[in-house]
């Protein structure tokens, strides 16, 4: 039986054991991040986001850029945990990139200025609902899945390796796969102290 939205959402974790193992076709990924895409609400419908679905190759280049970009910065005698936790990223099927479009953004601002700060804003907020709506999906189809952000240090080599338009502005990256393990134990604050209920 297929999961309730809800029971998806309270499973959906950070998995960090993944592998290339198959789960399902290309395709319904393609097929489950393209109505994630197109039904993710947006301010003023401005659809700005955009995404790249890195399969195969192309997945595993992600991460060596991250890798090379990491060395800059890394000294060589603290390198191994951060190339171990790549080396991970790297075990999974594939990844989405998330960008938003700028040129909409500043589009938005020019053709309602009154709302001209807020755009940026939204954009974000948009972005953070896509994010979440795809990775409940692949958890529904059986990945373990989790979110990175080594943006801005990968902006400029992921343009140039798979021609990203100058306007899409990398927000964040998420490798998937199948679960090689479980997540660790997660706490909860008190509910009471998060949520005021008037009626």
């Amino acid at each position: 039986m297929e999961k309730t939205y809800l029971a998806a959402v309270k499973d959906r974790r950070t998995f960090y054991s993944i592998s290339k193992d198959t789960i399902t076709t290309d395709e319904h990924i393609h097929q489950v991040i393209q109505e994630a895409v197109k039904y993710t609400p947006s301010s003023f419908n401005s659809q700005s986001a955009r995404v790249a679905i890195l399969l195969g190759k192309h997945h595993d280049e992600l991460w060596n850029i991250t890798k090379n970009e990491l060395k800059k910065i890394v000294p060589a005698e603290r390198f191994a945990p951060t190339e171990e936790k790549i080396n991970g990223f790297a075990n999974g099927y594939g990844s989405v990139l998330f960008f938003e479009d700028m040129a909409v953004v500043e589009n938005m601002q020019k053709q309602f200025p009154a709302y001209s700060d807020n755009f940026p804003i939204w954009s974000n907020q948009a972005s953070g609902m896509l994010q979440h709506v795809i990775w409940v999906a692949l958890e529904i189809e059986g990945f373990g899945v989790s979110l990175q952000h080594y943006n801005p240090l990968i902006d400029e080599a992921v343009k140039q390796e798979w021609s990203i338009p100058a306007a899409w502005k990398l927000i964040a990256q998420m490798p998937f796969g199948k679960p090689t393990a479980a997540p660790g134990d997660k706490e909860f604050q008190p509910l009471a102290e998060r949520i005021k209920i008037f009626k």
